[in-house]
């Protein structure tokens, strides 16, 4: 299929498959005596299977481990690894999100806005240290 029909069955856009060939994750797509790329139903599956794992959150090196390990057939443990690394980097993130959350939580509450001519907020955006509230 051509490389727009191909983007519409995969949810993404022309650029898009382009880009996933450039990098290594999709393979080399064939081309038609006419010049237009020609892609597979497996590379669709290929860039669904990429676009899936980005919404996990996996980078695209990660995506790219993966999919050797999936047309290798490798031991699923290699497999597991790798979902356990990003799993801890989620919690990470989550956990930053969290304090990031608490900390403009605790500026929001403390500004009066208006009624004193010091600003919290940008006091604490200003702080060398970025300590966060004060």
């Amino acid at each position: 299929m051509r490389i727009q029909k191909a983007a519409e069955a995969a949810g993404v856009g022309p650029q898009t498959l382009r880009y996933y060939e450039q990098r290594g994750l999709l393979s080399r797509v064939g081309r038609q005596p006419s010049g237009y790329r020609e892609y597979t139903e497996e590379q669709v599956r290929v860039v669904r299977f990429i676009r899936r794992a980005q919404e996990l959150g996996f980078s695209l090196d990660a995506i790219g481990q993966l999919l050797k390990l999936r047309s290798a057939r490798a031991p699923r443990q290699s497999v597991r690894r790798i979902a356990e690394r990003q799993l801890q980097d989620l919690e990470a993130k989550i956990a930053d999100l969290e304090r990031m959350r608490e900390a403009l939580a605790t500026l929001v509450h403390a500004c009066a806005c208006g009624l004193d001519p010091e600003c919290p907020i940008l006091e604490a955006l200003e702080a060398r240290d970025n300590g966060g509230a004060r």
